[in-house]
């Protein structure tokens, strides 16, 4: 029998999911082909025993011309899964495979299986690391990302130790563009929590290192750290995202799945991407930390 947000509603958020929430393997993981090879690289090149940033560097290079694809994690009108996309990426889900990839690699297998990755991407796209099937279990906003993941220690926010301000609140672009959402169109529901996550997150301070100084800081920035790019009239505290991949002559550059090339680049580097762009306000660092 087929479970419907309808009675989601009726859930609270730490209810469990019965196993008719779970969307099949078929709807939740593509590019099987990729991952093999990713997989298979790995154990030829003894990724496992890099640190997580250069093995994010080195995953992350693997995608590169990867072509973008929104709303990729829009996958269902009203279950909620843990799902990946190697064949088309967006930016959020390009920073988020590489991380998850980065966590499963750390553990040594003869087979990796997809399970593998989605185990890992459930423990950083959800809050506090469970999906139940319901929209909401999921982390929508950047910035809440950060505190979530920050706070259970798989990455550490080092915003603050740079030179920062903080951003004035903003969150509200998924209710407003409830339209654009498969979920939050099919279920009307859903608005009213996704409403009640943004007033909660606009009461959290979030900070950002301003344009004009991440010039200065680029150099402290190391291989697979996770750059949030902040603007101050989004919607959001950030509008995009990518990672940091040092080039071969120790650049610190901007790597993410962009909407102007149609791809995952490997780009400028960080202070110059910002400054191609008016409307970009700073940046949120945070770095990845060893898997458990």
């Amino acid at each position: 029998m087929r479970v419907t947000l309808s009675f989601f509603a009726l859930l609270t958020l730490t209810a469990p999911a019965p196993a008719e929430q779970q969307l099949p393997l078929r709807t939740t993981f593509q590019g099987s082909a990729k991952f093999k090879s990713i997989t298979t690289r790995a154990r030829q090149m003894k990724w496992n025993r890099l640190p997580i940033g250069d093995r994010m560097a080195a995953i992350a290079q693997e995608l590169e011309g990867t072509p973008y694809k929104g709303f990729t994690l829009e996958i269902h009108d009203e279950i909620e899964s843990p799902s990946v996309n190697l064949n088309g990426q967006d930016c959020w889900t390009f920073f988020e495979s590489v991380l998850g990839l980065a966590r499963m690699l750390e553990t040594t297998k003869k087979i990796y299986r997809p399970g593998d990755l989605l185990t890992e991407i459930e423990q950083t796209r959800y809050r506090g690391g469970v999906c139940r099937g319901n929209y909401l279990d999921r982390i929508h906003y950047l910035a809440e990302w950060y505190i979530d993941n920050a706070r259970r220690g798989n990455i550490t926010d080092l915003t603050r130790t740079f030179p920062s301000v903080r951003m004035p609140p903003q969150c509200g672009e998924m209710s407003r563009l409830w339209k654009h959402y498969r979920y939050l169109a099919h279920n009307p529901a859903l608005r009213v929590g996704m409403a009640k996550h943004e007033a909660r997150l606009n009461k959290t301070p979030v900070y950002m290192v301003p344009k004009a100084r991440v010039a200065a800081i680029e150099k402290k920035l190391q291989n697979g750290d996770i750059i949030g790019i902040a603007r101050q009239d989004h919607g959001s505290y950030c509008s995009h995202v990518g990672l940091i991949v040092l080039d071969g002559t120790g650049k610190r550059r901007f790597m993410h799945a962009s909407t102007t090339y149609r791809k995952v680049v490997l780009d400028d580097t960080i202070s110059n991407y910002l400054h191609k762009f008016r409307k970009h306000a700073g940046i949120l660092v945070a770095r990845p930390s060893q898997a458990p």
